[in-house]
């Protein structure tokens, strides 16, 4: 027995739903998952079914022999006209006999013969050929004076009653050319995030908007539109950090030292050739320099373009799992929410996820202890020796900080964040993630320790430098490189805005 799933659209009369019903019990199919919502489209249903393999086969014929079973995303035409009608008996129903027989659909009818225009009826149609529109608008023009609103065969004028082709319709255009096998099964994803949300009480139409929106922030934020805010601080006498801030995700962070340059965490995927003219810029463009890639933790903007650099790559255990399982909550007690899944599928596709393919792994076996957290391993930049401490958990399975106590830095990951720092762009955008998924931690109660803890670290190691007259530098996940000043964190030194074409820096 296996778990199938596929997308019914049947008519909107009682006993459809029944029917569908019947012809999954008639092959002994059990159903797992099933999801209609007329609010959101009154002919599309959801089902994920268990049932044998062969059963399956013609349950499907079945269900596609009475036009239940959809297969394909057709583009509807939309078509929206005035209609002027002799004041007689039976006029208006002789009009819908031409609809109904063209095989067109009716999204909106408005008529009152108490208007100043009595006989004026204005009709909006969804049709699925061209041809049979302009069939349907020809024999209309023979019979009845005609005032053409809109005609859009884009299907980007579709109203709600074909809700979820318009938003495969919109998602093809975010991605790219896409099969309709693809987008469907894509369509069963997005639609559990929906049905989660929507017992938890969230507007599934705003579940929606947020996906779309995700995509289109981050299809608008490359090329002309890629913007960065960065800070250039010099950690030692031999190396000089460098943090970008993205316009949506993470920061990626440059270690720049004699003889190499040091890569933590790599931005989307999306942002990679954007990214590159931003090195170029700071004198960072010859990416041969770049010999090591540290990722802190397996999210997309952390870790999603590690595979288009030519450096090695170092990340957890944990991280590498997430990566294959596609699920941001793998390792965690969240592993099993819909949410956590469906919204790494979503975000991995909207931000062209290239994680690295073979990376070299902290293998877990502690070789001490910092605070509460383990350190795994231990690596040099130049004249910076860092410690590799690995988190909780309590954002992601696997993630890990660097931390280096002799120059008083550590890079956080998401654990520690400078929300103060972050535009109102990156603050909307990253309370998408938030809305979709809940939390973007997977144990919140965890998340915290491990705040506290790093917070601890920071203090104490302030106390330790300040006879130097120097501060721990916090190399946040999100936001500037911070100092910690009573308990909060504050941007350190200067932070400048990039945009594409500026003057090249040195």
């Amino acid at each position: 027995m296996n778990k199938y799933s596929f997308v019914a659209r049947m008519p909107d009369e009682p006993g459809a739903l029944h029917r569908a019903a019947e012809i999954i019990k008639s092959y002994s199919g059990n159903i797992n998952r099933i999801q209609y919502d007329r609010r959101i489209d009154p002919a599309t249903v959801f089902f994920e079914v268990t049932a044998a393999p062969e059963t399956y086969h013609r349950m499907k014929e079945d269900l596609h022999a009475i036009g239940y079973l959809q297969e394909s995303l057709p583009t509807p035409g939309f078509l929206r006209f005035s209609v002027y009608l002799p004041h007689q008996p039976g006029a208006l129903f002789e009009l819908l006999t031409y609809i109904t027989g063209a095989g067109a659909n009716i999204a909106y009818i408005d008529f009152d013969d108490r208007r100043c225009d009595p006989g004026r009826v204005t009709i909006s149609l969804n049709v699925e050929e061209s041809a049979i529109a302009e069939s349907l608008l020809d024999r209309l023009k023979s019979r009845y004076r005609l005032e053409i609103l809109e005609y859009d065969t884009t299907g980007e004028k579709l109203d709600d009653t074909v809700f979820y082709v318009r938003f495969a319709q919109a998602v093809r255009g975010l991605i790219g050319t896409a099969e309709d096998g693809f987008l469907l099964n894509l369509l069963q994803d997005v639609n559990h995030i929906v049905q989660e949300l929507n017992s938890l009480g969230q507007d599934p139409k705003e579940v929606f908007e947020c996906i779309l929106l995700t995509g289109r922030t981050l299809r608008d934020t490359t090329g002309e539109g890629f913007y960065a805010d960065v800070q250039r601080i010099q950690v030692s006498d031999a190396v000089e950090v460098f943090c970008f801030q993205m316009p949506g995700g993470g920061n990626i962070f440059l270690l720049r030292a004699p003889g190499e340059t040091v890569m933590i965490d790599t931005g989307y995927g999306i942002y990679h050739q954007d990214v590159v003219q931003m090195f170029q810029h700071y004198g960072l463009g010859d990416l041969k320099k770049i010999k090591r890639i540290y990722i802190t933790h397996a999210d997309a903007d952390h870790c999603g373009a590690g595979g288009l650099f030519e450096a090695e790559a170092y990340m957890h255990t944990g991280s590498l799992e997430i990566i294959r399982q596609a699920n941001r909550a793998y390792g965690s007690r969240s592993e099993s929410s819909i949410l956590e899944e469906v919204y790494t599928t979503i975000i991995n596709l909207f931000s062209h996820f290239a994680p690295p393919e073979s990376p070299e792994l902290f293998l877990g076996e502690k070789i001490g202890m910092r605070s509460i957290f383990p350190v795994l391993a231990r690596f040099r930049v130049h004249d910076l020796e860092f410690e590799v401490l690995e988190s909780l958990g309590g954002h992601l399975h696997g993630q890990v900080y660097l931390f280096c106590p002799g120059h008083g830095i550590i890079f956080t990951a998401d654990t520690l964040i400078n929300f103060g720092s972050l535009d109102e762009n990156r603050k909307r955008y990253n309370s998408l993630a938030d809305f979709l998924v809940t939390s973007v931690n997977v144990d919140s109660e965890c998340a915290r320790a491990e705040r506290k803890a790093l917070l601890e670290m920071i203090a104490g190691l302030d106390k330790e430098l300040a006879p130097a007259g120097r501060r721990c530098l916090v190399a946040c996940g999100h936001g500037a490189i911070s100092v910690l000043s009573d308990g909060k964190l504050e941007a350190a030194g200067p932070v400048e805005r990039y945009r594409p074409g500026e003057r090249r820096g040195g």
